[in-house]
């Protein structure tokens, strides 16, 4: 039995042995037919089915079709595979089976990911699914292990960040389509790199999306930022979560995807006994148990609240892991003193190490920006279960001009900013590009047909940055300059101090692997200790044998580093200013001032003491 045998979708279209079975859910048509494109306009009646249509009808792989509702409206299949020829275009019978060569395939450990999130259409100038395979050599080298993708559920246009897609099921048409995503995974798997998939569950996009017409995918009871909430729990939302779950094991059984990232799942609106995302879970971690591969759901979420990640016999969702927004906010207040927006919540050193410490920041107490408590505690749970980051698509994106970090920090604070995110006990992830300190901005881009939709789109980013009026006006989304501007260019890590930036991290993440025997990712024998007056931030880590101490200087002053953390002889680890080569020996004597290591402005430094 083949693993896509263990899985079948039961709604869209499914190719049988040269035939195809049509089942699609729409309680709110009374008649439903489908026409295949190449026969000339012959429609063929559906049978009805409780609240769904189906039939098999002879229709071969790479068929197109539409559905006909109530034999006046004419629309893309909800559950379709394959857009080619874009949003408003027909579907796509496709063949599931591909020439998969990660049969040996099992996944890596939760604790050993490290990830690399990055937009298909601007990480290279192909702008596909086959132009990252042909960096995927570099981010080896980097040392990542496991690829994030931003989502390729298929968009209207051919610029998007992704979050406007409006067919869950089928792989963008302009980056390679479903047979360039099955590549792209099986290159992956075969140098070792997990795939994680951004999933966006809490809503559709504007443009292309038909669901209206055949149920009551959405509600008016609650409001997203984005437009419709999905209808997760009022009438007939069962076969709408058997959708979005149906939608979660294909991609991890028909495309071997090892996790899912839940875009914002504050906007997923569900008050049943069973909440949607403890149900979505368990039917991926099933569906992992039955492929013998580690299967993960993560997270992004801006509530801090740790009953996403808790297990259901303790009232949770049971989800394995969920990004922390605190912890790029303590860091990036600190370093920018950037007090707008939520920011106003952060800036203190004391933060940053109750970030080490704990993970969440606000963790119950009053946030001036929400103008409420906000948040729970964090402390009692795995440090595996947080991502943690300095920079990301939406912390970059949602600027005005897109830019980057490197156009705010030094090229010692955007070490000191890479060391403190891969050196945490959390599990890291970068944003493409920052690893070389690439100088191309990520601003928002759409491409969408209609035109009141782009000016909307337009006035909404002037709207929203108003206040920022002596900066002139935000990039124009709809241009396709604003997205060519979005193009990496990894050469640059080649030069000057770059090429430095990119040898730290790959210097950081070495470490971070090499020690396994050090319990990075554990809070047992882990001490923080901070000077805020210096702003100095130390970590201890204890094993069996010796110990490890992190020093961070997020000061503009040099600091003198007191034995009294870790007194006698010590191999340096790392060096960010360069002063000591790895591998480098120093004693420090409590008595003896003259011994005593200095700490460079925005420096860290690594030491190793043996027992």
């Amino acid at each position: 039995m083949s693993e896509i045998d263990r899985f079948t979708l039961d709604i869209g279209a499914t190719h049988i042995a040269g035939k195809t079975r049509f089942r699609v859910w729409a309680p709110l048509a009374t008649s439903m037919e489908v026409e295949l494109v190449d026969s000339g306009v012959v429609k063929t009646s559906l049978q009805r089915d409780g609240e769904y249509f189906q039939g098999t009808l002879p229709a071969a792989s790479g068929a197109r079709y539409w559905y006909w509702l109530d034999g006046t409206l004419r629309c893309p299949d909800p559950a379709s595979r394959s857009q080619p020829d874009g949003v408003h275009g027909p579907s796509q019978v496709i063949d599931p089976e591909f020439a998969w060569s990660d049969n040996r395939w099992r996944g890596i450990a939760l604790e050993e990911y490290i990830f690399y999130e990055l937009h298909v259409g601007s990480f290279t100038p192909q702008g596909t699914f086959d132009g990252v395979i042909s960096r995927l050599d570099y981010l080896v080298e980097l040392g990542i292990t496991a690829v994030e993708l931003m989502p390729v559920a298929q968009f209207a246009g051919e610029r998007n960040w992704g979050y406007d897609g409006t067919f869950p099921f089928a792989p963008q048409n302009s980056y390679g389509g479903h047979e360039g995503l099955k590549r792209l995974v099986d290159a992956c798997h075969s140098r070792g790199l997990a795939v994680t998939l951004d999933v966006v569950y809490n809503h559709l996009g504007p443009e292309g999306n038909y669901l209206h017409g055949f149920g009551p995918y959405f509600t008016d009871r609650y409001r997203t930022p984005w437009g419709d909430a999905v209808n997760f729990d009022g009438p007939d939302s069962d076969a709408v979560r058997d959708y979005f779950i149906s939608n979660a094991q294909y991609w991890v059984t028909e495309y071997h995807i090892d996790a899912l990232r839940l875009d914002a799942i504050h906007g997923i609106y569900d008050f049943s006994a069973l909440h949607i995302l403890r149900e979505l879970t368990e039917a991926v971690h099933r569906q992992g148990a039955a492929l013998k591969r580690q299967v993960y759901v993560i997270a992004e979420s801006d509530l801090n609240d740790v009953r996403v990640v808790n297990p259901p016999e303790s009232g949770g969702y049971g989800l394995d892991a969920q990004w922390n927004d605190d912890f790029h906010h303590s860091l990036r207040a600190l370093l920018t003193e950037d007090r707008a927006g939520y920011y106003a919540d952060f800036g203190s050193l004391l933060q940053l190490e109750k970030g080490f410490r704990e993970g969440f920041v606000l963790s119950g107490g009053y946030s001036a920006y929400r103008k409420r408590r906000h948040g729970s505690s964090s402390a009692d749970i795995l440090p595996s279960q947080l991502v943690v980051f300095s920079q990301n698509h939406d912390q970059v994106g949602n600027r005005m001009r897109g830019e980057r970090t490197g156009e705010h920090l030094t090229l010692q604070q955007l070490k000191l900013a890479a060391a403190t995110v891969l050196l945490s006990p959390y599990l890291p992830l970068l944003f493409m590009g920052e690893e070389y300190a690439e100088t191309a901005p990520f601003p928002y881009f759409v491409s969408h047909g209609d035109a009141e939709l782009v000016e909307a789109v337009r006035q909404g980013r002037l709207e929203e940055f108003t206040s920022f009026g002596n900066q002139g006006a935000p990039p124009d989304p709809e241009a396709e300059a604003t997205f060519l501007s979005a193009k990496l260019d990894q050469e640059q890590r080649h030069l000057g101090d770059q090429r430095a930036i990119f040898a730290f991290y790959r210097e950081l993440i070495q470490l971070r692997k090499e020690y396994s025997s050090i319990p990075w990712m554990s809070r047992e024998n882990l001490r923080v200790v901070t000077s805020e007056e210096e702003g100095i931030l130390a970590i201890v880590r204890s094993s069996d044998d010796g110990q490890v101490l992190c020093l961070f200087n997020y000061s503009d002053q040099s600091r003198v580093i007191s034995p009294a953390l870790v007194g006698g002889t010590m191999n340096v680890l790392l060096d960010s200013t360069g002063y000591y080569r790895p591998g480098s020996v120093v004693t420090m004597y409590t008595t003896r001032p003259e011994t005593f290591q200095t700490l460079a402005p925005f420096g860290v430094v690594v030491y190793r003491k043996e027992k």
